[in-house]
């Protein structure tokens, strides 16, 4: 119980309210302003409400500042919107308790946008052994590298709501934060992926670590990760399901049987009562699940309001843990490469 209300302390003192419009935590000066296009040389936003229309990009060798208490609105209106960190370039959004850096839509829907993606070239290993793959985002890019240290900037006290949209092409939505082979130099922390369609938080790999992250009322899953993902120094990480939601944490890594895994300690998912599946007949409700070889070390865990789903005539088992297949059991469990505590 301690842990759980230190958990809900944290949501609470964190953003002043998850539930709130960004109406309710006024910029710290009036500057207005357009982010859009691809931003070639470095700059630096002074606070105060902007318009970012169209996917934004951050090219290589290129530094983005934003200072604390700014608020930055798309309109799914004028067309794909999202704010992409390109490999090589970085972005500084260095928010406060009191004055975050948040990212919204002007319509308040959950898939509303593309969120924010960043990209870096530290290692992945993808399905058969592949040390690159091309991203599924919309931006058709690939990831994927050897450097480990890869510093794509700092991203402190930032809130991204109603995020989930498809890009383009996109093979999928994207989530609130999307993270492509994102290196540990990379600092994130005091985080919240609020009311978006898809995950609020993905990993493709990568071994950059999060502290203090929330992801709450996100439609898919808590947290998800893939192609082997490492990060080692991750704490605090709290997911709400509200409405809709999948799993709290989805775990896997492409069918490859790493001699790594990820690190996370502090730990609390909840699920409300009455919370659906995303999808009707397709259920997952576990709070763990694990997958295509998905390892790791968890420790500190509270989890609550995870269990068997009806739908129709239909009872679905549900679970705190579940082990999708045979391989990730015979490897992973037998090889006591996944450990909860």
């Amino acid at each position: 119980m301690k842990k759980l209300i230190l958990g809900l302390s944290f949501l609470a003192v964190f953003f002043t309210s998850c539930t709130a419009s960004q109406d309710e935590i006024t910029p710290s000066a009036s500057v207005t302003g357009e982010i859009t296009g691809t931003y070639t040389a470095n700059r630096t936003f002074a606070p105060g409400t902007y318009t970012l229309k169209g996917i934004v990009k951050v090219a290589a060798g290129v530094t983005l500042t934003f200072d604390a208490g700014s608020t930055i609105t798309c309109n799914k209106a004028t067309g794909d919107n999202a704010f992409v960190v390109l490999n090589g370039g970085k972005v500084l959004m260095n928010g406060t308790a009191s004055q975050p850096i948040i990212f919204t839509e002007a319509s308040g829907i959950p898939g509303s946008w593309g969120g924010i993606i960043i990209y870096g070239d530290a290692p992945i290993t993808g399905a058969g052994g592949l040390t690159t793959l091309l991203s599924e985002d919309g931006n058709s890019l690939n990831y994927g590298g050897t450097n480990a240290t890869h510093n794509g900037g700092v991203l402190n006290y930032v809130r991204v709501e109603y995020a989930g949209s498809k890009l383009a092409d996109g093979q999928k939505e994207n989530n609130g934060f999307t993270f492509y082979s994102v290196g540990s130099d990379t600092v994130l922390s005091n985080l919240v992926s609020y009311k978006g369609a898809d995950d609020g938080f993905e990993f493709f790999g990568g071994t950059v670590s999060m502290t203090n992250a929330v992801s709450y009322g996100n439609y898919d899953d808590a947290f998800d990760w893939q192609d082997g993902w490492r990060g080692q120094n991750n704490s605090n990480w709290y997911g709400l399901q509200v409405t809709k939601g999948n799993y709290g944490f989805e775990v896997e890594s492409s069918n490859i049987n790493n001699t790594f895994g990820p690190k996370v300690t502090n730990i609390t998912l909840k699920r409300i009562a009455g919370c659906t599946p995303e999808i009707a007949g397709d259920i997952q409700v576990d709070a763990f699940q694990f997958k295509r070889e998905g390892n790791g070390d968890y420790s500190n865990i509270v989890v609550e309001g995870y269990g068997n789903y009806i739908e129709g005539a239909t009872t679905y088992q549900g679970a705190v843990v579940k082990i999708q297949d045979a391989n990730t059991n015979n490897n992973q469990v037998n090889g006591s490469k996944i450990k909860l505590t």
